[in-house]
């Protein structure tokens, strides 16, 4: 009985947090591949830290189609904005947003690699901090039709949410409280985002 009690008593938070914690996870994702502000791959790795302490036989698995699906629907919904925004004459905001957040040097990277790979560059520009924007920007720019961004798009995105979802893990399984495992998943998402620039200045310096 008093087994039964504990089991119970464990299950009901986990219930509410999967009730509340997907759906945010969904919604933050869904926005920051809109507004890429939020930082979207240290929310995955910590919501995989919370799974993976969790008894839930799927945690990681529902964190896993949360994160994908949500990363693909706002990069789409994105792109077909951007789209929206080259066919007008005086563009759209959004368009103006990606091209802000997309410098000359990385666009003429992004379109050159992208005439030379094709849609690998599209799985690739995810994985590499502040990749996705050039590229989405050279898609539009040689003007890819939505089916054929969304084919290169879908690998993209799974491969984006298992590689943030692995950094969780491997966060979750080094410290025994989720808090502890949360705190390194964040610190090494942020120093994977910021490696890249580090390394440029150090390069530029030298």
């Amino acid at each position: 009985m008093a087994e039964a009690v504990s089991a119970t008593a464990t299950t009901s938070p986990e219930s509410a947090q999967q009730a509340i914690g997907y759906p945010t996870l969904f919604l933050l994702v869904l926005f920051g591949a809109l507004v890429p502000v939020i930082p979207t791959g240290a929310l995955v790795s910590s919501a995989a830290v919370v799974a993976f302490h969790q008894t839930a036989p799927f945690a990681l698995a529902l964190v896993f189609v949360t994160a994908s699906l949500a990363a693909f629907l706002g990069d789409m919904a994105l792109y077909w904005l951007g789209r929206r925004g080259m066919g007008s004459k005086n563009g759209s905001r959004w368009l103006e947003a990606i091209r802000s957040r997309a410098p000359e040097d990385r666009l003429e990277q992004a379109q050159k690699k992208l005439a030379d790979h094709g849609v690998t560059v599209l799985v690739l520009s995810r994985m590499v901090p502040a990749g996705r924007i050039p590229v989405m920007l050279a898609c539009l720019i040689a003007e890819w039709p939505i089916r054929r961004f969304a084919r290169g798009n879908a690998p993209a995105c799974l491969a984006w949410a298992v590689t943030y979802q692995l950094i969780g893990i491997l966060g979750g399984s080094l410290f025994p409280e989720p808090w502890e495992g949360v705190v390194a998943a964040v610190v090494l998402t942020v120093l994977i985002s910021v490696a890249p620039s580090l390394w440029k200045r150090v390069r530029a310096a030298g």
